[in-house]
């Protein structure tokens, strides 16, 4: 029926996000951190700390001794509070089977440890090597980092400001924590305390009675938030580190593992959001191809980028969800409860995006996340809604002269090499890294089949320029495309590849039906007339 809807009456996302959004909303999502102990990151540095310990020879009895002390503080600590100490299998979801003990400490509405969960787990730490040593001498030690399954510690907390989070803590040396939180959750709970009257989705907002109030709050979440929530806990919970470790300056830092910046735009009527996701899909299948992605991410993708790129479309039932991966990061887009497109952008590597891992740049990821979100709804945008307006179909379908007298080639519609620049302008379409010759070359090179050197780039980079379709940036051998050059990017290559390339393709098996008998009949009525005014046709 959907695919009914969009072939008799199309629908675009222009036409849908420029009248039927009542909520748009950017808000940090899952938060996924790294704890960990930054002068203890090598051998040496573990040597230093057994020493200030005061342990006299540094050996792995020594880590097993302070192991062993965490343990049977874990153990105190549930036992003193009558918390529930719970088994977890790696084929368990977590939150699934803490999601009661949960649900139960939310109902106090106070801080509290839900219950705390005991795995076996994979995780980096150091392990210990013997020494050769001459006869009667200490034994000595050297300390490796190597991936071992140990016991891990999570402490699953319901905040008065968080909502449900966890702290995992690792039982062994050098004890690495990891940290989730949820942003929404966290802007739920701050628009309670400000009285702020709003309906929820699943994992999201719905409705609010002041959306510009409500942006505010969730602009607010940030990194000394994060921090001081952190070490609230820290000071709750048992730990295999003590004070005295902590002001000989071994501590955990908060570095970022996983961020995900989330775009809710809720419609004001759930058929418009099913209407959306179908313009959508019929449009932007090519999502995922990696010059597409460079779009997105505001990153150059060159051929020896290393990652992996790909789209999937994952249908559950009716539900579609577009994934597109870049390096270790991805951009997902899906319907949200039925009623509300969510675009998220999730960073699994901070340098992804040219940022640093440690917390207090989580700022500037969350911007650039941010600006990945917009940039894809706007490539979505152009793409279903380009017009190229006469006068610049004008000017660059010939030649021209501009005001220094520089003459400026024609743009031919339906030129081969016009086509190809074309197309891989839309290659790189809002790519805010630009256009050089040597991407050029590449992209053409692909599509035209044929060798395109420096001396082609050049010229075609040229007219481009004299025509006002791209900008060459101050200081750089980099160009930007203009509001022109988007336009006749994606005007030239969809009408070209689908609509002329369908028509003339008319009588082949993949062409519809309707256009073959249309085809058919128009040149029946063709031949009718050469016969009346007697030409005869091309033998």
């Amino acid at each position: 029926m959907g695919s009914r809807l969009i072939r008799d009456n199309p629908v675009t996302v222009n036409d849908l996000l420029d009248g039927h959004v009542k909520l748009d909303i950017e808000c940090l999502d899952r938060i996924y951190l790294h704890g960990y102990i930054a002068n203890l990151q090598v051998g040496g540095q573990v040597i230093n700390f057994l020493q200030q310990r005061g342990f006299p020879i540094p050996s792995p009895a020594c880590m097993k001794q302070i192991g062993d002390a965490f343990r049977r503080g874990v153990q105190s600590y549930v036992t003193a509070n009558d918390k529930p100490l719970i088994t977890l299998k790696s084929a368990d979801r977590n939150i699934d089977v803490m999601r009661p003990y949960l649900d139960r400490a939310a109902a106090t509405g106070r801080s509290q440890v839900a219950a705390v969960g005991v795995a076996q787990e994979f995780q980096r730490v150091f392990t210990a090597r013997q020494r050769d040593t001459d006869p009667g001498k200490c034994p000595q030690f050297s300390f490796d980092k190597t991936d071992r399954r140990v016991t891990v510690y999570y402490f699953y907390l319901w905040d008065e400001d968080f909502g449900p989070a966890f702290i995992k803590v690792c039982a062994y040396f050098p004890y690495p924590i990891k940290v989730w939180v949820n942003g929404h959750e966290w802007a739920k709970r701050q628009c309670r305390k400000a009285g702020l009257g709003f309906t929820a989705l699943s994992n999201g907002f719905a409705a609010c009675d002041d959306p510009e109030a409500l942006q505010e709050i969730c602009d607010r979440l940030g990194p000394g938030t994060i921090e001081v929530f952190f070490q609230r806990w820290l000071a709750r919970i048992p730990l295999p580190l003590t004070g005295a470790d902590r002001d000989a300056g071994y501590w955990w830092e908060l570095s970022m593992a996983q961020i995900e910046t989330s775009r809710t735009i809720v419609f004001t009527q759930p058929r418009y959001a099913r209407a959306f996701t179908d313009a959508l899909i019929v449009d932007n299948l090519d999502l995922g191809r990696p010059d597409t992605l460079e779009i997105i991410f505001d990153r150059q993708v060159r051929t020896n980028t290393a990652g992996d790129f790909a789209t999937k479309v994952v249908t559950r039932g009716v539900e579609v969800t577009v994934n597109a991966f870049y390096k270790h990061s991805r951009i997902k887009q899906y319907l949200k409860d039925g009623r509300a497109l969510r675009i998220e952008t999730v960073i699994n590597a901070p340098k992804d995006l040219g940022c640093q891992r440690r917390l207090h740049n989580l700022d500037e990821l969350a911007t650039k996340a941010r600006a990945c979100n917009r940039r894809l709804l706007e490539t979505e945008r152009v793409g279903q809604g380009c017009v190229l307006a006469s006068p610049v179909f004008e000017r660059i379908a010939r030649s021209t002269v501009d005001a220094a007298g520089r003459r400026a080639s024609a743009l031919s519609f339906g030129h081969p090499r016009v086509q190809a620049l074309a197309g891989a302008l839309c290659v790189t379409l809002l790519a805010v890294t630009g256009i050089t010759n040597r991407s050029l070359r590449a992209l053409m090179t692909g599509l035209l089949g044929t060798p395109y050197s420096m001396t082609h780039a050049s010229y075609d980079l040229t007219r481009l320029r004299r025509n006002g379709l791209i900008a060459k940036r101050a200081h750089s051998n980099t160009y930007d495309l203009t509001s022109d050059g988007l336009k006749f990017a994606i005007f030239y290559t969809k009408v070209h590849d689908r609509v002329l390339r369908p028509v003339f393709a008319a009588g082949q098996p993949q062409t519809p039906p309707e256009l073959t008998a249309a085809m058919r009949s128009i040149e029946r009525h063709l031949d009718d007339r050469l016969a009346q005014v007697r030409l005869p046709t091309a033998a």
